[in-house]
């Protein structure tokens, strides 16, 4: 029996943009386009009534920016999966939106493979790290740790390392041969350690820290 498409919601205000992602996913069996927005108000209500999986979101709105519109999202416990369509220039704006609740992020003009695998990979609960801008990332915000740092113990970095990987919960503890109990929990510390909420914020702040390869 084939899995169900994944319902995806398209939010861009750039009209062309938004008629090229569109076409670009339209017709692909793992994706079904059920709605688009050009603003964050239009999204959030999209969101409510359409009830989408994964939502794909600039985050240059008008009114509503996408940072703004992930935050309300996550406070209205709402389900839909948020990955970032963004550009080099917006590294800062992406950490805020991966600090807001963002599953990751992707640079505008990814191909349409591409784009459908992260999609899946969100959806699934995994993480979406794109390496170029990772190392934009990790450049722009270098910092050297302060002797008390956090540091993670080699199991953690292990995990991690397979979650920058997009690898879900699951597929991790399939790979290490460990529960999926003992990946939580391992998550849970590293959370704490990292002083971050999600997995996304996670990778982000290890590779900041140097603490992964991007």
């Amino acid at each position: 029996m084939a899995e169900k498409p994944i319902r995806l919601l398209i939010v861009e205000d750039q009209p062309t943009i938004l008629e090229k992602q569109r076409r670009l996913l339209e017709g692909r069996p793992e994706v079904e386009v059920i709605g688009t927005a050009r603003d964050g108000a239009t999204a959030l209500q999209l969101i409510e009534s359409l009830e989408p999986d994964v939502l794909l979101l600039d985050l240059g709105l008008p009114d509503i920016d996408g940072i703004e519109v992930t935050r309300q999202v996550k406070a209205r416990g709402l389900k839909a999966e948020i990955l970032i369509f963004t550009i080099f220039e917006e590294e800062e704006r992406v950490l805020d939106a991966v600090r807001a609740g963002a599953s990751g992020y992707l640079l505008k003009g990814t191909p349409a493979e591409r784009i459908v695998e992260a999609i899946g990979e969100v959806h699934r609960g995994g993480s979406v790290i794109q390496p170029q801008l990772a190392r934009r990332l990790l450049r722009h915000f270098q910092a050297q740790q302060s002797p008390d740092a956090a540091s993670l113990t080699p199991r953690e970095t292990e995990i991690l390392q397979l979650i920058a990987k997009g690898l879900s919960n699951r597929a991790a503890a399939e790979t290490l041969g460990l529960s999926r109990a003992t990946i939580r929990t391992h998550l849970e510390h590293i959370y704490s350690k990292l002083d971050v909420s999600n997995r996304t914020e996670a990778v982000t702040e290890a590779i900041r820290r140097g603490l992964i390869e991007p």
